[in-house]
């Protein structure tokens, strides 16, 4: 498990089965039992929060990395690698973030 995997995740009900993109460094991440993640949807707004995919970046269909709701769960109930983010698109992300959080 490594920054920029995008990998399964189930979520709490009411919610289901997504993906979601690893974003805790690298150095970290054994030491932890919890990653900071940012969920990926099929609702696509468009706006500067957000990162859209397709299947040309390894995902099923087109979809948005919605950086509005960066969250931190448990690292046990990740799931199995999907793929991982281009460099271009892990920079778009670093951009995504910055907006999202006003720094």
């Amino acid at each position: 498990m490594i920054r920029g995997e995008i990998r399964w995740y189930t979520f709490k009900s009411p919610d289901k089965k997504r993906p979601v993109l690893i974003l805790t460094r690298n150095s970290i991440i054994n030491y932890l039992g919890e990653i900071t993640i940012a969920p990926i949807t099929t609702t696509i707004r468009d706006i500067p929060s957000e990162v859209i995919l397709s299947t040309n970046d390894g995902m099923p269909k087109d979809c948005a990395i919605n950086f509005d709701h960066m969250q931190t769960v448990s690292k046990k109930k990740i799931g199995s690698l999907i793929t991982s983010l281009s460099s271009t698109k892990m920079n778009q992300s670093t951009q995504a973030i910055t907006f999202a959080l006003e720094l």
